[in-house]
């Protein structure tokens, strides 16, 4: 019996057979015709009564009804995020990479304990709404959050226009939770063009001014991650047009709520002595003096000639994107068959941060958890944290990065991964 036209094919029925043509093939575009002719198989719709046409509408115009009912459902997949159009391509459609993924996204006022040790926990919600009656003061909140791309990753992601204001509003009810010694970190993103040009945006520039205009934070630095394993470039621009530069680095902007309590601390990220200057200093010091750009710079004998514990890092932090804590990670997460976080970045990076804004015992807080790694560096350090992610599988593979911790306990709900919750 026919599917389109009867009382006894449910809409439901029919979404499914949508549904299912384009998880037949998940990686391929399906244009309207093939979608046309993969539904009409499914459901049994003859090709007379899917290409029969009758005048619809107040115009009166000529259009099949059967088509019009599969588009319907489509445009219903669309309008939940499960398919997007194709660049370039007329008529066609695909599944969303987070579909694609098989992720679960946490339904809007749902707040769940997924995983804790006796130092934090981790979240399934969305922020701000997850940490809503947050008593105890932040002292960093360490995020990287969702880069503004014109095509969207798994985890979903605000466009350009929408950035500010997103950062704004996920923020604002927070810093009032920050300690008045307290800092953010928001690792963002340089390579960010605009449309059909080898210009930069300059949300980097609009972000910055919002948050010390809007929420009254003071900008403390720009500080760099350079990552030598980013791969190159961007293609249009650096390789085929040839008019940009390959990219290596990433901004991590650092704002204090106030910069003269702030509990920043360079001696507890000291780096090792060279061991050149390491030998100036058991000679102790300079045994010369000179004079250097008009004066403004002397060398005086017994210069640098004080015993310290280390040199001060500059603000320029090179690390991969890779680690060996996340290499095992990957592994665990292919035998459990869960999916990746596509832009995790290194225990490196949260380490440094956390270790050089904090102190043993003081709450970290980030609002876009991923795999949890900013949880981990904390846990690593004796900080106490707090993370919040929306997708059930990534919080779910972050709970194996944990279970060697005091306290470990994961919510049984979180057991099978995917189940809907």
């Amino acid at each position: 019996m026919s599917c389109v036209g009867t009382a006894t094919c449910s809409q439901l029925t029919l979404f499914t057979h949508v549904m299912e043509a384009y998880r037949d093939d998940p990686d391929t575009p399906v244009p309207n015709s093939r979608l046309y002719e993969m539904v009409a198989k499914r459901a049994g719709i003859n090709e007379a009564t899917l290409n029969h046409r009758m005048p619809i509408g107040s115009a009166g115009s000529l259009r099949s009804p059967a088509k019009r009912a599969i588009r319907w459902q489509q445009q219903t997949l669309k309008s939940l995020g499960v398919i997007e159009k194709v660049p370039g391509m007329r008529g066609a459609w695909r599944l969303t990479e987070r579909t694609r993924q098989g992720l679960h996204k946490v339904r809007p006022g749902v707040t769940l304990l997924g995983f804790s040790t006796d130092l934090g926990m981790a979240l399934w919600g969305t922020s701000p709404d997850a940490l809503e009656g947050l008593e105890q003061p932040i002292e960093l909140l360490l995020t990287s959050a969702p880069y503004p791309l014109r095509i969207p990753r798994a985890y979903g992601n605000p466009t350009c226009a929408e950035y500010v204001d997103f950062i704004c509003r996920v923020l604002e009810p927070i810093i009032p939770c920050m300690a008045e010694s307290g800092s953010l970190v928001l690792n963002l993103s340089n390579d960010v063009f605009l449309e059909r040009s080898p210009a930069r945006s300059t949300y980097l520039e609009r972000v910055t001014i919002a948050l010390e205009d809007r929420l009254g934070l003071s900008l403390m630095d720009r500080v760099i991650w350079q990552n030598p394993s980013k791969a190159p470039g961007p293609i249009q621009w650096a390789s085929k047009a040839r008019n940009q530069l390959n990219v290596c680095w990433e901004p991590c902007l650092w704002f204090a709520r106030d910069p003269l309590k702030c509990k920043a601390d360079n001696r507890r990220v000291l780096e090792p002595h060279t061991e050149r200057h390491l030998k100036l200093m058991s000679q102790g010091g300079e045994n010369r003096e000179a004079v250097y750009g008009d004066g403004a710079y002397r060398i005086r004998k017994g210069s640098f000639g004080n015993l310290t514990a280390g040199r001060i890092p500059r603000n320029i932090l090179q690390a991969g994107h890779a680690c060996s804590i996340g290499r095992e990670h990957r592994k665990v997460l292919q035998a459990l068959e869960l999916p990746t976080h596509g832009a995790g970045w290194p225990l490196a990076i949260p380490e440094f941060f956390i270790r050089f804004l904090t102190e043993p015992g003081d709450l970290v807080v980030d609002l876009f958890g991923g795999r949890i790694i900013t949880g981990l560096a904390a846990e690593l350090n004796e900080r106490r944290w707090l993370c919040v992610e929306i997708m059930l599988e990534y919080l779910r593979g972050g709970a194996e990065l944990f279970r060697p911790f005091q306290g470990f306990w994961m919510n049984p709900a979180l057991a099978r991964p995917g189940r809907e919750i």
